[in-house]
């Protein structure tokens, strides 16, 4: 796609591709890094999620965060990539998961996916970091951020134990700074960021489906809602108000 915003019209008009792909459209022209083969036999009704939320937040705590067996972690945020993220660190073998949100409504699902305990910040007077230290002795072993809150993100940090925690910023924003005092990373900790959590979409896109296929992965429960795409900006509110983790758009029938 270098040099062309897009190719599209629409009634005369240029119409953006969003993140360069358009996968609302059914038909798209897009940079061939983006494209890669997938088993035929997989529903894409189902494997559409993993073109970037799934593949997220789970490959951030595999890939990025590498969460080893027996290791204690903690998620903030759980939405579809937090909750990815929890998967991910119960496929990596981690014995304690704590899961963090301000919707009460998230703790059922996190603890489907892996989870063993659920914190609302909104329920303690102390910070969140205070808490979660409280409850691990010190910190846990790793830590993922999937808000994209900068203040989220130092709290996760926070929440790392001190001499070896490793923390990741899973959200994505630039609106604002972050700062942190230097004596957070110099008594051990490693903070890291993840981008499409650390795979590469040629190959790891292809792995993941043959991971659904084989039960390994979980995906059927990240969908909440299954919409036809005129209903595009019903999805668009739900999601703006809490009220579904992912919907599956289909194009509505002629």
């Amino acid at each position: 796609m270098a040099g062309v915003e897009s190719r599209f019209t629409c009634k005369g008009k240029r119409v953006h591709q969003f993140m360069g792909t358009s996968t609302f459209s059914e038909y798209t022209v897009i940079n061939q890094i983006a494209v890669t083969k997938i088993d035929p036999a997989a529903p894409l009704d189902k494997v559409c999620l993993l073109g970037c939320g799934i593949s997220t937040g789970y490959g951030a705590a595999v890939n990025t965060a590498k969460v080893e067996p027996g290791s204690t972690c903690a998620v903030f945020g759980l939405g579809a990539v937090g909750l990815a993220a929890v998967m991910g660190c119960k496929a990596a073998g981690a014995k304690r998961i704590i899961a963090i949100d301000i919707n009460p409504d998230k703790a059922e699902k996190a603890k489907v996916l892996g989870a063993t305990d659920f914190v609302n910040p909104k329920d303690h007077s102390k910070p969140i970091h205070e808490v979660i230290a409280g409850m691990t002795n010190g910190g846990v072993d790793f830590s993922l951020e999937c808000v994209g809150n900068v203040e989220v993100m130092l709290s996760a940090l926070e929440s790392s134990m001190e001499a070896w925690g490793v923390s990741v910023i899973v959200g994505w924003t630039d609106m604002y700074d972050i700062s942190i005092r230097p004596g957070h990373l110099i008594c051990g900790r490693t903070w890291k960021g993840s981008m499409f959590g650390g795979f590469k979409g040629k190959d790891g896109v292809a792995e993941m489906v043959k991971a659904y296929l084989e039960k390994k992965v979980r995906l059927d429960e990240f969908i909440t809602h299954n919409m036809t795409l005129d209903q595009i900006n019903d999805a668009i509110e739900l999601m703006k108000n809490f009220k579904c983790i992912r919907a599956v758009m289909t194009v509505s029938p002629q």
